[in-house]
């Protein structure tokens, strides 16, 4: 049984979120626990940076009413209890300190993340800082999901050579035994068309153990300008990638996967960092 955090942003409710680990729970029981924080600015909730030597509060608005947390607190607790989801609750939220928080992800084995109109705007300016910052707290595994998206039928494994996309092959095979069992592609796109793909005989040889439905594609095209384009055509899909390396390919998901692969072609992402 995995253990699934659900941190809540303020009064809003994340329906994506809670419907994706409906669906992994459907799939196979999971245990939830839901995290209600207060209405902080959310922008900033994973950038204090000595979360790990203070006692760091995050500070919340003042229309962070506790009638509004209960209501959600009450909302989740009803449709775990509808769908039998096992779950558990935090309801110290006005004195809920980041380090606390970091703690509960070192014990979780995902946190699931929404993308919703409201929170939207934090990743269109600079798209990847966000996240960036909620990777550099974090110590699992975090899945992005939008606002809207199909349950994951296919699955999508960027690979650029680095160890952080080799760690996030295997984290992703690991924590969904049971998607591993879908179509999977395995992608490499170099930095000319004449490059070869890294290890190649080792990471087939990995990745074939995990993923027995998998094809690896190398992509004669500039990562940068369309690999979106490319992934336009990925349906029911979720994107698998390490921590952001410096390859042609990494960069070009770093500067916009959250502003179009997420808001455009609405693939939830699973990313890890180590």
């Amino acid at each position: 049984m995995k253990k699934l955090l659900l941190a809540f942003e303020g009064t809003r409710f994340p329906e994506n979120a809670f419907e994706f680990a409906r669906k992994m729970n459907e799939i196979q029981p999971v245990f939830l626990t839901g995290i209600f924080l207060p209405q902080a600015d959310y922008a900033n909730l994973w950038s204090y940076t000595d979360a790990i030597s203070g006692s760091i509060f995050i500070p919340f608005t003042e229309n962070a009413g506790e009638g509004n947390l209960e209501t959600n607190i009450e909302m989740f607790e009803n449709l775990c209890k509808k769908y039998k989801i096992a779950c558990h609750v935090h309801r110290d939220f006005y004195d809920f300190a980041l380090p606390q928080l970091k703690k509960e992800t070192r014990f979780a084995d995902l946190l699931i993340f929404g993308v919703d109109p409201y929170n939207k705007k934090l990743f269109t300016a600079e798209p990847n800082e966000h996240l960036q910052d909620i990777l550099h707290q974090v110590e699992c595994p975090v899945l992005v999901v939008p606002d809207i998206f199909e349950y994951p039928v296919t699955n999508i494994l960027s690979y650029d050579g680095s160890e952080s996309s080799v760690y996030a092959i295997k984290q992703f095979a690991y924590l969904f035994p049971e998607m591993a069992n879908h179509p999977t592609l395995l992608v490499y796109a170099g930095e000319n068309k004449d490059s070869v793909i890294p290890e190649k005989e080792n990471i087939e040889e990995l990745a074939a153990r995990h993923f027995p439905s998998l094809t690896i594609m190398k992509l004669d095209i500039n990562p940068g300008k369309y690999f979106n384009t490319w992934l336009s055509e990925r349906k029911s899909a979720i994107l698998i990638s390490g921590a952001f390396g410096r390859s042609s390919f990494s960069l070009t998901i770093k500067k916009s996967f959250i502003s179009e692969i997420i808001n455009e072609h609405k693939l939830p992402l699973f990313i890890t960092h180590r």
